[in-house]
């Protein structure tokens, strides 16, 4: 069966990634498990909490692939000795995706009472000074600058006092 895609156009080639992306964004977002917040932590900082409740550390992986954040969960116990009469705690893998924006860092992951948290942390470039030196005609005859002469299309140039 042939996929239809809006990037099959001969005009977008090249956008084959950006299309990968978008079908990975929109797969994770149709799932909804497990849950998880984001929140704000201080003026740079981002928390990202999942609901993984019954997962142990082990069961849990945090990796950055390319601008990707993916969190994945699969339980090891082997559970074939139980006998269920109800079973409603989710043991499945999943996986959950989150796209970073380019300087995004990782700070750090933890787990508390059935929750994983994850510290991103965009770190605030220095500002940068440079301070300009101004020079005058005078400077540039004196020797202490220099000046770049460019020469301009005449077409393109503001009539003068003199044109008029």
């Amino acid at each position: 069966m042939t996929r239809l895609s809006v990037f099959n156009s001969p005009l977008l080639l090249g956008f084959d990634q950006f299309e990968r992306v978008l079908d990975r964004v929109a797969k994770s977002s149709a799932e909804g498990y497990p849950p998880y917040n984001i929140e704000q932590i201080g003026e740079n900082g981002l928390r990202i909490t999942l609901a993984v409740a019954g997962f142990a550390e082990e069961d849990l992986s945090v990796t950055t692939e390319d601008n990707q954040l993916v969190i994945r969960g699969r339980q090891s116990r082997d559970d074939s000795d139980r006998v269920y009469l109800h079973r409603g705690i989710a043991t499945r893998q999943w996986q959950r995706s989150f796209v970073l924006a380019e300087g995004i860092e990782v700070k750090g992951a933890w787990l508390d009472n059935g929750l994983l948290n994850i510290d991103l942390e965009r770190p605030m470039p220095e500002p940068k000074v440079c301070q300009i030196k101004i020079q005058t005609k005078g400077d540039s005859l004196k020797g202490e600058g220099s000046t770049r002469t460019i020469d301009v299309d005449p077409r393109l140039r503001a009539p003068d006092d003199d044109d008029a």
